[in-house]
Formats: structure tokens, sequence, C-alpha cells
């Protein structure tokens, strides 16, 4: 678990923007479609900030339910300004579960798929979100899109 908390911490190291405006969100949002749309994902994809979404995308075969799921991963990172993944890994780790103590109520969901959008020098700003894959691969799929992003950036 040590090994896996570390490469989610090393992401969220690397992953930093210098700006994020809106247009970015658009930009990013288009390039996590096209990843998932090219693999041959029914996901959906949202990008928001708190009270705001800058960002949807329904890929065809998403069902209902990732809208649900992607409201409560995107809390959790808003909350928690750590990705969805990090946040269920360090809990693990320590043998916590959140929803069994009542600390986090049923609109968070402590699983992967939401990643912060940080910008250096500001702090989390936003949320990237796909949801419709296994957890882990929800979040391979936004570091992809981030990663992607980032390196189309001047």
């Amino acid at each position: 678990m040590t090994d896996r908390i570390e490469t989610l911490e090393q992401q969220e190291r690397d992953l930093v923007l210098d700006t994020f405006t809106h247009d970015d969100a658009w930009e990013l949002g288009l390039v996590v479609r096209q990843l998932a749309h090219e693999a041959g994902h029914a996901v959906g994809i949202d990008i928001r900030r708190p009270g705001l979404r800058l960002f949807r995308a329904a890929l065809p075969g998403i069902t209902p339910d990732q809208e649900v799921w992607i409201d409560r991963k995107a809390a959790v990172v808003l909350r928690m300004e750590q990705s969805s993944a990090l946040v269920d890994a360090r809990l693990s780790a320590a043998g916590v579960d959140p929803a069994a103590i009542g600390w986090l109520g049923a609109e968070y969901a402590v699983t992967g798929g939401s990643f912060p959008i940080r910008v250096r020098g500001v702090g989390v700003v936003a949320a990237v979100t796909a949801s419709g894959l296994s957890s882990d691969e929800d979040h391979d799929l936004v570091v992809a899109g981030l990663r992607a992003f980032l390196g189309s950036r001047p």
C-alpha cells in the first residue's frame, strides 16, 4: 500500500498547472474525452470548481448512476484537496472506513476517479472526474488526460 500512496502523491506533485481558466477546463475535458473515446470507454467526465460545472461529457453507454458517482468523487477532492484515490489509499492503509464512523456522509465517495486541479502558488482550484470504469481505471484516465494536457501547453 505504501508504494501506491507514494505513486499517488508523486502524481499530485507532478500534475500542477501554472494557470487554469475556463477555456483550459474545456480543453482538458476534450483531452480526457478523446482518450476515453479512443479506448471505447463508456464514461462520464466532469470538471468543476466548487458550485460551478466547467465541463461535462457523457460517452455512449454511460448510465445515470455515473452522475451520482461523479458528484460524490468530486466532493472528496474539493473537500480534501487530494485525489479521491489518494484519500482512499491513505484511509485504507490506516484501517479507517470513513462511512462506518460517520466522518463522510453519503455525498462523498472515497474511491478513485477524481483528481485535483492544482495551480502553482494558488492550490486546488477544481476537480476533474471520470466515472464508468473501475475506480483505478477512472483515476488512470484522468491522470493520463492531465499528463497529455500538460504536455500540450507551451
